[in-house]
């Protein structure tokens, strides 16, 4: 429901598949899956009809033609949005109310997933769920779909809710679900520098660069444009790691984004909760450059799928940032993660529908239940991991650094093993604990930098 900027879909006659396609994969660093990737392109136009049919009220101009807009590294402007920069929202509030609507729909909300259940067979028989009272409930099914979104909590700086804490990949990977690309987090360039009252990172939309935002430093120089050829509209990966350079030159605590030269009508208009977020601040962006910093943003890693969004898990699926289609590389295109939410979700169902409804009656849980009852400081526990990952496994890394970091964050993840675990908040740490580590030792593992994992040289350490 965050996501600002929009969904990417060629929906204009200059723009075309291929260029879409090609965008996708030289922002993903040449580690795309390209079978992946047109199936996301060629699919996604027709799932955006389908929003459209339920109702998600995308921005038309006054000819009632839906607008387009331009995003960093796109070749073209494809980028459709509701209400300026609130798409996510009004995405997800169409969706859930046309849920809400189906009598054969049951919700349980405020409930987090404790772990998968699985059957003699080793496939998925249900889920185990906790709620904010500390209850347990069971469910029985022969197929889940995990779409359990992204990792920010691991780190200390994300635009993500303080939910996302990697719950569904660390279950997957207890039920002995494959993981893929976990060495690739994305860090998107330009959030406000103070997080609001829940401890998340305002996001200062990627299209106000598309739109010709320019990226400041103290001296007011545009530093982006002797960066590289595309300058500010450069992926996110290149633009985070210049704008810490910037920061780390200057001792700043951030860079400034300049988007003055539009008028105010324009800018209260095309991005209406950007606006009025950072005017609640204080900040007026039709006079006052934006004060931000790079902060985690996505997650291109997870759980590995086919085309399907299937697993090797007999039953389980996954989509959405919970999942590694691979159409994301090594660095997520902009505005392609709600386009993959649509493409493959779709996908998900369809294989389900499809599925045979065999079932078996054993459930076992992948977690231990047989744990000590010594107490942990949880909360220090959980503190210690975010600084660790933002310092060592963030937007620069080194070998010494992970090396350092997995040492440490093992100790804690041991720890966390053998506690008793009472509640959402205690297992939410093993959860964290579990997803640094597969992070951690995928990024160990690859030497090279590549788009989002960027490896320290000698000479730079």
């Amino acid at each position: 429901m965050y996501a600002q900027g929009g969904i990417a879909s060629v929906v204009t006659k200059n723009d075309s598949f291929q260029s879409h396609i090609s965008d996708t994969l030289i922002a993903g660093a040449g580690l795309c899956n390209e079978e992946a990737v047109k199936v996301l392109v060629h699919e996604g136009p027709d799932d955006i009809k389908k929003l459209i049919d339920f109702g998600v009220p995308f921005d038309r101009d006054a000819n009632g033609d839906y607008i387009v807009s331009m995003e960093g590294a796109h070749s073209f402007k494809r980028i459709m949005h509701c209400n300026g920069d609130a798409t996510g929202f009004n995405v997800t509030k169409t969706l859930v109310g046309n849920v809400k609507m189906h009598s054969n729909i049951t919700c349980f909300e405020n409930m987090v997933l404790v772990d998968i259940l699985l059957g003699d067979d080793s496939a998925v028989n249900g889920v185990v769920l906790q709620d904010n009272d500390n209850n347990f409930l069971a469910i029985q099914s022969q197929n889940v779909i995990l779409a359990t979104g992204g990792i920010g909590g691991l780190y200390r700086k994300s635009t993500n809710s303080s939910v996302a804490t990697g719950d569904g990949i660390a279950a997957a990977w207890r039920a002995g679900a494959e993981l893929e690309n976990m060495e690739f987090v994305q860090f998107h360039p330009t959030a406000l520098i103070h997080p609001d009252k829940n401890n998340r990172y305002f996001l200062i939309s990627e299209a106000l660069r598309g739109e010709g935002a320019i990226l400041r430093n103290r001296k007011w120089e545009p530093f982006m444009k002797n960066v590289h050829p595309m300058a500010d509209l450069a992926p996110r990966d290149i633009v985070s790691r210049a704008i810490v350079q910037e920061m780390e030159k200057y001792d700043l605590p951030n860079v400034y984004l300049d988007i003055t030269f539009k008028s105010r009508e324009v800018l209260s208009k095309r991005f209406p909760m950007i606006y009025n977020e950072c005017m609640k601040r204080g900040i007026d962006i039709a006079s006052d450059w934006i004060p931000v910093i790079p902060v985690q943003h996505y997650f291109m890693g997870g759980i590995k799928t086919d085309l399907n969004g299937k697993t090797n898990i007999s039953g389980l699926y996954s989509c959405g940032e919970s999942a590694c289609t691979g159409v994301h590389g090594a660095n997520r295109l902009a505005s392609n993660s709600l386009l993959e939410c649509l493409v493959f979700g779709r996908r998900c169902a369809q294989d389900v529908n499809g599925a045979s409804k065999k079932r078996s009656n054993d459930m076992s849980l992948a977690i231990d239940v047989k744990k000590e009852s010594k107490a942990l400081d949880f909360e220090t526990i959980r503190s210690n991991i975010r600084y660790t990952m933002t310092k060592k496994g963030g937007i620069v890394r080194s070998m010494k650094g992970l090396k350092e970091a997995l040492t440490e964050i093992e100790a804690y993840y041991e720890q966390l093993q053998r506690a008793e675990l009472r509640n959402v908040y205690e297992l939410e740490k093993l959860n964290i604990a579990t997803v640094s580590l597969q992070i951690l030792t995928a990024a160990q593992k690859r030497k090279e930098s590549v788009g989002a994992h960027y490896i320290k040289t000698e000479s730079e350490t």
